[in-house]
């Protein structure tokens, strides 16, 4: 009645022994280490590794030892505090285009490295590091589309032979304002026609005929939605060029992202770096008109003024030769004929074109580099704090056009070499879709982060102690084997977090609190029903066999329940809530395996070969 099948306990003890070597590595810990990639430009290899441990040497910093493997090479160092002092002295010796990032390497040993076991990860408030929660100005991805469309109907109006006096974005809508009626109407009829994506409406309330449009609703959320990926995808591009092991970046919401990044320290650079919307731009010089004119107020109407950053005023055509959309790679490098700073710019297919073309046109006439930032400023308007974004264009460089510039060339006239790698970062991981703002931000120091794996480990731990007296107290020689279950429990959590890779963070630990106290309920259950079965006057064998029998249906009830609030907790939540998540569903899966079939093979072990045993509950 109460033996199993030689199958059923084989297989508890395969799962058993599985769980416990792929839980294993977290035993071990990690080494603080310096990982060093390759960009575009470079290689990883022996030289690079020799280049490593002769600079560390000379520096006098002790590390464990230099790998190089998966195209990437690990310097393994004593204390973060080493790790620190390698990673600056690496940025300075490695001047290739080599990405430095601080990292936990794990000191797994290679038997179980070689099985495919890995330690869990790690989340920020573990590890240390900084959590930005950053908003989309959404208002200036619509205006960026309008302005996009506003272009486009320059050219349709301008082919149909329609007049018009001016076309500008206000509020979220584009206008365009007519000489008379019949143009205004004329124009209505073509571009309900010919742009789909605008809502066309008849100006009422204005002196002159005109046109306002919007975004219809399909358009307006495409636009967000796109702007919100776009930005995704820019700040990844920055993170990986900032050089940071294992970021998240996520979207929350309809117009929010997170950004973690485990091991950094320097908030402000972050920060600089993330929160750029800076932009390039090229423009030809108007060295035809006047500039003092244009700064008395009298700017040409083709033209708009400039100023360098050292204050001279140019006058700069308001066409745009290039922007920065168009570059496809760039590097800090160093001007051969001054030694002043540069950035060695790339162009792609498309750019090389237009700019080919444009400077084969104008040899001999000077070009100005525009370097675009956008500011986010707190004003107080009307009594109330609002924060107003602004640009602040400036040129960098004016240089006469000598010869037919294409795919490749330079941009120099910048103040540091700091300043050239930065602005090639931003050129190569290219610009944001719309301004962000960070609107969120924490900073876990590694101290902090080791505190809180110890306190957390001394929760899961005070916790399990209790339940184990506790049960060992009330149900005896039951309660033990329902102790062995709760170990066993906590090893296939463990496991099964290593297995996924997934990030345990504070509030998973949580969730593995709660685990231990819920993984007994089971055999709480279980338990007070054999000893209901062994008052109503039923033999041991059968109270043990009614026990796991009837208690079946109500454990599992009270966990598929449980299991299912865990679930749309992760579909829905974000971040730490999915840490949560993740821990109580793999607790309460493992926990019916344990309770239910683990325990009972157990049991079986003990009683089941007794004909008529006396229960220890």
């Amino acid at each position: 009645m109460n033996r199993y099948p030689m199958w059923k306990n084989l297989l508890v003890l395969i799962v058993l022994i599985v769980a416990t070597i792929f839980a294993m590595p977290n035993l071990f810990g990690d080494d603080p280490a310096v990982q060093i990639s390759a960009g575009r430009s470079a290689t990883v290899d022996l030289a690079l590794a020799d280049t490593a441990e002769t600079a560390l040497k000379e520096a006098g910093i002790d590390y464990k030892g230099i790998e190089l493997e998966d195209d990437k090479l690990l310097v393994r160092l004593t204390s973060a505090d080493s790790q620190l002092q390698a990673k600056e002295v690496l940025n300075q010796t490695l001047t290739g285009d080599y990405i430095i990032a601080l990292n936990l390497a794990p000191t797994t040993p290679d038997w179980l490295a070689s099985l495919g076991a890995e330690p869990m990860n790690l989340g920020l408030d573990l590890r240390g590091g900084v959590h930005f929660l950053m908003e989309v100005d959404m208002f200036a991805a619509v205006k960026q589309a309008l302005d996009g469309y506003g272009s486009d109907l320059r050219l349709l109006l301008r082919d149909e032979k329609i007049r018009y006096k001016q076309i500008k974005v206000e509020e979220q809508q584009l206008i365009v304002v007519f000489r008379n009626a019949e143009d205004r109407d004329a124009a209505e009829t073509l571009i309900s026609n010919e742009i789909n994506a605008l809502l066309v409406n008849t100006a009422e309330d204005t002196t002159d005929p005109a046109l306002v449009m919007q975004l219809d609703d399909v358009n307006l959320r495409e636009t967000k939605r796109l702007a919100l990926q776009q930005n995704i995808t820019t700040l990844r591009n920055r993170i990986n060029e900032l050089g940071v092991a294992e970021p998240t970046v996520q979207q929350q919401g309809e117009n929010r992202i997170v950004v973690q990044l485990p091991g950094v320290q320097d908030t402000a650079q972050a920060k600089k770096i993330l929160g750029a919307t800076a932009t390039l731009e090229f423009r030809l010089v108007d060295f035809e008109s006047d500039v003092q004119d244009a700064v008395n107020g009298r700017v040409p109407p083709n033209s708009e003024l400039f100023y360098h950053r050292d204050g001279r005023p140019y006058l700069l055509n308001k066409r745009v030769m290039l922007t920065g959309e168009h570059v496809i790679n760039a590097q800090s490098t160093l001007d051969p004929q001054s030694g002043s700073p540069a950035v060695s710019v790339t162009l792609d297919g498309k750019g090389a074109r237009i700019f080919s073309n444009i400077t084969r046109d104008n040899i001999g006439n000077p070009m100005a580099v525009v370097f675009i930032e956008s500011k986010t400023e707190t004003k107080e308007i009307d009594g109330e704090l609002t924060k107003v974004r602004r640009q602040v264009p400036e040129i960098i460089n004016v240089a006469t056009i000598r010869d037919q510039l294409s795919k490749k060339f330079q941009i120099t006239g910048l103040d540091s070499t700091t300043e050239a790698r930065d602005l090639a970062l931003l050129l190569r991981a290219g610009a944001l879709a719309a301004p962000i703002e960070i609107v969120e931000e924490r900073t876990v120091g590694p101290s902090l982060g080791q505190d809180n794996i110890d306190q957390g480990f001394a929760s899961v731990m005070i916790g399990f102690a209790f339940v184990l007296v506790f049960m060992l107290l009330w149900y005896k020689v039951f309660g033990f084997v329902a102790n062995l279950a709760l170990a066993a429990n906590l090893i296939f959590i463990v496991a099964l977090l290593s297995m996924l890779q997934a990030t345990l963070t504070l509030p998973g630990i949580a969730g593995i609190v709660l685990t231990v106290g819920m993984a007994v309920d089971a055999n709480v259950l279980i338990f007070e029903r054999i000893r209901e079965e062994l008052r109503n006057g039923n033999s041991p064998q059968a109270s043990i066999n009614s026990g796991y029998g009837k208690a079946f249906s109500t454990i599992a009830d009270a966990n598929i329940t449980t299991l299912i609030a865990a679930i749309v907790l992760f579909g829905f939540g974000t971040g730490s809530i999915k840490g949560f998540a993740v821990t109580l569903s793999l607790g309460i899966i493992t926990s019916m395996f344990t309770a239910i079939m683990g325990t009972r093979s157990v049991v079986n072990l003990i009683y089941g070969r007794q004909h008529k045993p006396k229960l220890s509950i």
